[in-house]
């Protein structure tokens, strides 16, 4: 059966004068699936992402979002994907409740709807005791559970995810990644998150490609469920890559 493909990316390239940042870059994301895309800092991950959402324009190829160009159908993309960026910043002397409240005026969601959607996404992310005070107090694992509901706010089809679990500690960290799954499985949700951390993203991806220099590793984007079968984990598969001696 055809899988129903939500991202398409063909020879994207993105060149900051001589430094190519993205190289030719072929890739599909499939409907409902978490995809990782996945790499050391400096890989080109973020540059990809920006490309997806029509916040910088692709120097060569092409990007389709639900068959949409984010360059000449801007705000239609926009109004079909979340996105938690890997800083996310939010006003410190607003609560969390009255945060949400300003990205879904922002979305131009009417004010009774963004009031339930607010509330039930505040207990979602396991913030709805803590939604009244202000963000100034709030942990960097609270913070990242906030911008998840943020990213949630305009109910997206497709979500992406930059380093979401940057600078959290252990606990928090297994919270996120255990949110992130029952959003995309209880939900339907498209998710893709951009990562350098291999062990965590095998915990919860179903497929992942990993990212050096721009460029994918051969042979591309892998089951993580055929992985684990085959003996080999992420570490031993980006491992294999240096030791063949490509030096990209």
């Amino acid at each position: 059966m055809q899988k129903d493909v939500i991202v398409s990316l063909r020879g994207l390239t993105k060149k900051y004068g001589n430094l190519v940042a993205v190289d030719h870059l072929d890739l599909d994301i499939y409907r409902g699936e978490v995809f990782g895309l996945l790499g050391p800092n400096g890989a080109g991950k973020t540059t990809t992402i920006l490309m997806i959402l029509g916040l910088t324009e692709p120097t060569e190829g092409t990007v389709r979002v639900a068959g949409l160009d984010p360059t000449r159908d801007p705000l239609a993309v926009k109004a079909m994907v979340g996105y938690l960026p890997d800083n996310v910043g939010f006003y410190e002397d607003m609560t969390g409740r009255e945060n949400l409240r300003y990205t879904a005026r922002l979305n131009h969601i009417p004010p009774a709807e963004a009031e339930k959607r607010i509330s039930a996404l505040l207990d979602t992310v396991g913030l709805g005791g803590v939604g009244d005070r202000p963000v100034r107090e709030y942990s960097r694992g609270m913070r990242q559970r906030l911008g998840l509901a943020d990213a949630l706010v305009k109910d997206p089809r497709l979500l992406i995810l930059d380093e979401p679990t940057l600078g959290i500690d252990p606990e928090g960290v297994q919270e996120v990644l255990a949110l992130i799954v029952r959003l995309a499985r209880e939900e339907k949700r498209t998710v893709l998150i951009s990562s350098h951390l291999l062990y965590q993203m095998q915990e919860i991806c179903d497929r992942v490609a990993i990212f050096v220099r721009g460029r994918l590793v051969d042979p591309g984007p892998v089951s993580v469920q055929e992985l684990v079968a085959s003996g080999r984990s992420l570490d031993h598969y980006y491992r294999e890559y240096f030791q063949g001696g490509d030096s990209r």
